[in-house]
């Protein structure tokens, strides 16, 4: 297994729109173990390959059991290649981070219940209905896929604000 670099906004990778997979075979199936590891060390609940600079559509959950005060890794641990939101309903605010925009939360409006179709880390076609923050680790996830961050969700202005103060981390960064 690998550990991967997660890539970090403003890098421009992370606009990228990712491709479809063709088979599931072992170049995937190492890469989701490495995403795995990678996710776990940076203690995520989520990670998309465009995150760690591969452009492939693969994502990687394990989403603590809400109202549990330990979370137990592995217990939800889930490898969706291709995932696809195929319903969406209901709406509900959750205050979102993100690996790759370290540091920043933000209110985002998404589904409160969804249904995504995927291939597992297999290859075989399955179907998860999921409600409550697993069901907005997968839309954060699958916006991933698509090159859109969660601060791309939040109102103009907002938006603004949250860059401004990742551009003087960024700067601040650079400078040591």
């Amino acid at each position: 297994m690998l550990l991967l670099e997660i890539l970090k906004y403003p890098d421009p990778f992370l606009k990228t729109k990712a491709s479809e997979v063709k088979s599931v075979e072992s170049e995937v199936k190492t890469l989701i173990a490495s995403m795995i590891e990678t996710m776990y060390l940076a203690k995520g609940i989520g990670l998309a390959a465009v995150q760690v600079g591969v452009a492939k559509r693969v994502i990687v959950l394990d989403v603590p059991d809400e109202n549990v005060e330990e979370r137990q890794k592995g217990k939800n641990l889930v490898a969706l290649v291709n995932p696809v939101i195929v319903k969406a309903e209901g709406e509900t605010k959750y205050e979102e981070g993100c690996l790759s925009v370290p540091g920043i939360t933000a209110d985002v409006m998404r589904a409160s219940t969804v249904a995504v179709r995927a291939l597992d880390r297999e290859g075989s076609p399955i179907q998860i209905e999921a409600t409550g923050l697993f069901a907005i680790a997968l839309q954060h996830e699958i916006d991933h896929l698509d090159g859109v961050l969660f601060i791309d969700r939040l109102s103009r202005l907002k938006r603004e604000i949250v860059k401004r103060k990742l551009k003087k981390a960024f700067e601040a960064e650079r400078a040591l």
